[in-house]
């Protein structure tokens, strides 16, 4: 510092503080240099989620295509055959064989049909037995309606049928067969069955239920009814009392409920079948066609009073 005058002062650089001292000099502060990047074999790749969706479609399609070769192939087939085989021969070696089969509900089915129809023998594995497909056999045999199959282990198989039950007996072509209400056709013997209702012509056998409903709403005039002729496969002919000299009536091919009804209120008032009526045509709800023949009147009342006296 040096006095210029009394009142001005200069202050110098030597004049500043801390400048008497000696200070050490100021430590420069370096940046870390980066770390080196390790660097590998392979490449980084950089897929985009449209080639991502790519790439997992590929690999899906391979999948599919390669179980559609093992599947064609056969193997799977072969494989889940021959596992399965090697498990029911494990379950037969540990007792699980047929030994005993009981049918229950057969009247008429042959037993050599229901053994075909079941395809199992004696010592068979009971766990192989195929029990839906055995069912719907049994029930593709003429005679049976319904069949239930029951596995009782160890070694049990019990058959229970529901055949089908005869109502009424089907003329075609000369022969005679039995039929049940649905108009499926039994076969076997008539024997024991003579006297069932006698249906005659096309389409008879398919249209018995609807008949058997019809005549049961009037059940004193249908216990009288012996044949019913499908005329046409349209409508029916009755015949009452006896097949070939009983009292005829012809029912029309619309609304034959109606002329039944009618024609049990005629019987009932008037006692048709008492006169030398033979036939009466009711096919036409206003007016009542009837014909007479005295012979065959009185073959008719003579085979009644026979039947009477049996």
């Amino acid at each position: 510092m040096r006095r210029i005058s009394d009142t001005d002062i200069v202050v110098t650089a030597d004049d500043r503080p801390g400048t008497g001292r000696t200070q050490a000099p100021a430590r420069a502060r370096t940046k870390p240099k980066p770390r080196a990047k390790r660097r590998t074999w392979w490449p980084r790749l950089w897929l985009s989620p449209l080639q991502r969706l790519a790439g997992a479609g590929v690999i899906a399609t391979a999948l599919l295509v390669g179980g559609a070769v093992l599947w064609r192939s056969g193997m799977v087939h072969r494989v889940a055959r021959d596992a399965g085989a090697a498990l029911l021969a494990v379950s037969a070696d540990a007792g699980l064989r047929v030994a005993e089969i009981t049918v229950e509900g057969r009247r008429r089915t042959p037993t050599e049909q229901i053994i075909v129809a079941l395809a199992t023998r004696h010592g068979d594995p009971i766990l192989g037995v195929d029990i839906a497909v055995a069912k719907a056999r049994l029930e593709n045999l003429p005679s049976v309606r319904a069949a239930a199959i029951e596995r009782r282990l160890p070694g049990a198989l019990h058959l229970s049928i529901v055949e089908r039950q005869p109502v009424a007996l089907w003329q075609n072509g000369g022969r005679f067969m039995l039929v049940d209400r649905e108009g499926h056709r039994i076969p076997g013997a008539i024997e024991g069955f003579e006297d069932l209702p006698l249906v005659v012509g096309e389409g008879a056998p398919q249209r018995a239920d609807e008949l058997f409903a019809m005549l049961a709403t009037e059940p004193a005039l249908a216990a009288r009814v012996k044949a019913a002729t499908r005329v046409g496969n349209r409508r029916w002919n009755l015949r009452l009392d006896d097949v070939e000299r009983g009292l005829e009536a012809r029912l029309p091919e619309t609304d034959p409920e109606a002329a039944w009804r009618r024609l049990a209120g005629l019987e009932r008032d008037r006692g048709l079948s008492s006169k030398q009526i033979t036939m009466i045509d009711l096919r036409v709800p206003e007016r009542l066609i009837m014909r007479s023949d005295p012979q065959q009147a009185a073959g008719r009342a003579a085979s009644a009073e026979h039947g009477r006296e049996d």
